[in-house]
């Protein structure tokens, strides 16, 4: 068996679990794990980063679905929040794919690690609001969570996540629980994953000649097809364990535990990048 085809399971299955718990597309896992997997595969440096983020976001439509699902069985999804959302996250995402395709791979590497980085430090310091019952009132008007839809998407397409991170607590700091915030970002991660693969697979297809006859087997534009039903395959199964426990477990530990380890793979990626930041 390809040794790779066991760390693309293995990102899957950690990935997973943190989407459903967290209410995140795994992302800020799968994209650092990929970036160093498809350089062990010696995949070319100018395609590198783009792929690994192409890649991530296609897996996460899978694990949104997974856990969007659990969600909506435990009634935590406000699709009306969702639908007005939606329109946004989809032109955004496609915007956001356009932005990450013509921005160098090393540079995109260091922009994702200093995004792992704050994202690290806001879950280990910052808390959420734990309302005990929804507050509909402090919701922006229809046109204002469209637009709110928009900056997410634009966001999570170059950093190749489903979302969670921005979408969680800024629905939670506007009166959603936090059991329906986490379950609507869960739903809001599909739009975005399925427009932001659309757009990294489109927008891979114009990538320079030479580094193209370079990419190993299975890469269709900017995306690995072969990581991509490894991940999620692995990510499937264990996002709906996540949903489960984020409805059963105080997550505080593990989030400080998943806080830290953004934190180290944030640094590693800048420091990796060669890219100077200072």
């Amino acid at each position: 068996m390809d040794i790779f085809i066991l760390y693309y399971l293995a990102a899957g299955t950690l990935a997973g679990l943190l989407a459903g718990l967290f209410g995140i597309g795994g992302g800020m896992i799968i994209v650092p794990a990929l970036i160093y997997i498809f350089a062990a595969q010696g995949v070319p440096e100018a395609a590198l980063t783009h792929i690994g983020v192409g890649t991530s976001l296609a897996t996460i439509v899978v694990t949104s679905i997974s856990s969007l699902r659990t969600h909506h069985s435990k009634g935590a999804v406000n699709w009306s929040v969702w639908k007005r959302m939606a329109p946004g996250l989809v032109i955004g995402s496609l915007v956001g794919a356009g932005v990450a395709s013509i921005i160098h791979g090393n540079s995109l590497q260091a922009i994702i690690g200093v995004g792992a980085f704050l994202v690290g430090l806001k879950m280990l310091f910052m808390k959420n609001k734990a309302l005990d019952e929804n507050d509909f009132s402090k919701l922006p008007s229809p046109a204002g969570q469209t637009g709110l839809g928009g900056f997410i998407g634009i966001v999570s397409a170059i950093f190749g996540i489903g979302g969670g991170t921005l979408t969680v607590p800024i629905l939670s700091n506007y009166g959603l629980k936090i059991q329906h915030a986490v379950g609507t970002s869960a739903a809001c991660g599909l739009p975005i994953a399925v427009a932001g693969a659309i757009g990294f697979l489109v927008f891979g297809q114009f990538i320079d000649p030479s580094v193209k006859q370079a990419l190993p087997k299975g890469v269709l534009g900017f995306l690995h097809i072969y990581a991509f039903v490894c991940v999620s395959f692995a990510s499937f199964f264990t996002a709906r364990i996540g949903a489960k426990l984020a409805h059963k477990l105080p997550a505080a530990t593990l989030k400080k535990a998943f806080a830290v380890l953004l934190l180290v793979v944030g640094i590693k990626l800048v420091l990796d990048s060669d890219v100077l930041i200072f």
